[in-house]
């Protein structure tokens, strides 16, 4: 398997008449380019989780995620490439057919173990994992240490260079280190791919240690849902990649561009503005749409 490799990251600029007549500029920070497995913003929030293990000698990463989890993947083949054994604890029964990211898991090395609904919403841990030699990291890499890692994306682009840098929002975790990161006066617009979270702003500003006044948490751009969408949104989808060659996922970059673009028809960025989309990766979800629906 290929090494995750920053230099792969592009900054790629926007151009068209529509942008030029808002007087907006777009660029989008292509995370996508590092990993085809351990994509975008996934290493990003892994990488300090794993560091830990490895200084505290645990002898198993253990993590949980559904069966077209991003981070269930992109924790697979992280422990894969450091040749850390690995479990994932997946939410729901064990179905005869398994999803193509978990079929792609398990030939990764990771141990997959089914739990019922109700006991993956308290997080419970099967008997055969609750050992002290096991390191556990969150669902979707939530938590302190993993948004110290998200912070680390503002490496990868000098802050300068924008006025506003906009990304989606699942846990909230990479937007809470864009946050961690950002220099005075930068605004975080994150976008959420869930339907009514009102929670999230506090999560994020926890993880954020209260850093106040970046944040701009959008809820209308969910289309129905984490993981739903409408088919305004799949055409969109195949529209952005004609004109950019910039291919999305619809669980969240695909939602995350649609409300860029329609925030700045509505003029919610203000002229002159600079923006910087993050393009978080995870395109491997798309692999749930029945084929054709997408022309990438």
């Amino acid at each position: 398997m290929q090494d995750i490799n920053l230099h792969h990251i592009t900054t790629d600029r926007l151009s068209s008449s529509f942008l030029d007549e808002k007087k907006i500029s777009v660029d989008v920070l292509r995370l996508d380019k590092i990993h085809p497995l351990v994509s975008g913003n996934k290493w990003f929030k892994l990488r300090y989780y794993l560091e830990q293990a490895a200084t505290t000698r645990k002898k198993r990463i253990v993590t949980w995620g559904g069966a077209w989890s991003n981070h269930i993947l992109a924790t697979a083949a992280a422990c894969n490439l450091h040749r850390l054994p690995c479990s994932g604890i997946i939410r729901g029964e064990e179905s005869t057919t398994l999803s193509s990211t978990l079929v792609t898991a398990r030939e990764l090395g990771m141990q997959l173990l089914f739990i019922s609904r109700d006991d993956y919403r308290y997080k419970r841990i099967p008997a055969d994992l609750a050992m002290e030699d096991n390191f556990f990291i969150p669902e979707g890499g939530y938590g302190t240490t993993g948004a110290k890692g998200a912070a680390t994306i503002a490496d990868q682009y000098n802050q300068e260079d924008y006025t506003h840098t906009c990304c989606a929002a699942g846990t909230g975790t990479m937007s809470a280190g864009l946050i961690r990161a950002a220099l005075s006066g930068k605004k975080i617009v994150a976008v959420s791919v869930l339907k009514n979270n009102w929670a999230l702003e506090d999560h994020i500003l926890q993880l954020a240690e209260n850093k106040t006044g970046f944040l701009q948490l959008l809820h209308d751009y969910h289309f129905g849902g984490y993981a739903n969408y409408q088919p305004e949104l799949i055409a969109y989808m195949n529209d952005f990649y004609t004109q950019t060659n910039i291919p999305s996922d619809f669980v969240y970059t695909g939602k995350l561009f649609f409300a860029c673009n329609d925030l700045i028809r509505n003029n919610f960025f203000p002229p002159g503005s600079k923006l910087l989309i993050i393009h978080s990766g995870g395109l491997q979800g798309n692999t749930s749409l029945n084929k054709g629906t997408l022309i990438f």
